[in-house]
């Protein structure tokens, strides 16, 4: 394991809420969306490889990136593209034995504060994904998608949905976050926005464009969290 904790622990005691993002931060499942949504675009006419697309869209939701890649290419996906390719990458998420991120359970054991969850991702794919890997109950119901709101990460709109649904101010809320279009999200919405890389491709140009959207620290393994959070040896 790699040592990428930056800078110092954000202070839980000033936070009343965390707010974790789903997709390669509670499940592994970056990199598994990443190969087979390049391997479709590219055999349907937009040729993109598995790092640009990881590089350009994680944190964005899937409407929004085919949008992006549709106007850049002049291609028009064919009707039916977006829901065969979802439910191509959801069997192969949930068939995956590897999808929990490694420690995530023991690190939100350590952890006090309420907690949801706050993701790009539609609610079937959050309910299956997260049920496969016994996190379901864990933040259920407090499990927010991009579906509940008018627009997505890189806006801060998800986030603020989250906090007034958990009656908490946003200056008092902690992200966890590993996409530049989360970090930027909870800038934008007043947030206290920590970097996760531990599942990325390239965890050191990761941590890089994290800090520099905003993350006030940054972390590679889902142990550190508490330590983070909190301080060293604290509980």
């Amino acid at each position: 394991m790699t040592t990428l904790i930056e800078a110092s622990p954000v202070g839980i005691p000033r936070f009343d809420l965390l707010i974790f993002d789903c997709d390669g931060v509670l499940i592994d499942s970056e990199r598994i969306a990443a190969e087979l949504d390049a391997r479709e675009l590219t055999a349907h006419g937009i040729p993109i490889s598995t790092a640009v697309l990881a590089e350009r869209f994680t944190g964005v939701t899937y409407a929004d990136m085919y949008r992006v890649l549709e106007t850049e290419t002049g291609v028009r996906l064919p009707h039916g593209f977006a829901k065969r390719t979802h439910e191509l990458v959801l069997d192969a998420c949930i068939a995956d034995q590897s999808l929990a991120v490694p420690g995530v359970a023991a690190a939100l054991d350590a952890l006090p504060l309420p907690r949801c969850v706050a993701s790009s991702s539609s609610p079937d794919w959050l309910r299956r994904t997260l049920e496969a890997v016994k996190l379901f109950g864990r933040f259920a119901p407090h499990i927010f998608s991009a579906a509940e709101v008018a627009r997505g990460k890189p806006a801060p709109d998800l986030f603020l949905h989250a906090a007034c649904r958990m009656k908490a101010e946003p200056d008092r809320c902690v992200v966890i976050e590993d996409s530049v279009a989360g970090v930027t999200a909870a800038v934008a919405a007043g947030m206290t926005p920590v970097g996760f890389v531990g599942t990325s491709l390239d965890p050191i140009r990761l941590a890089v464009c994290l800090r520099n959207s905003g993350a006030t620290a940054i972390f590679d393994h889902m142990a550190q969290l508490p330590d983070v959070l909190t301080g060293p040896g604290s509980g």
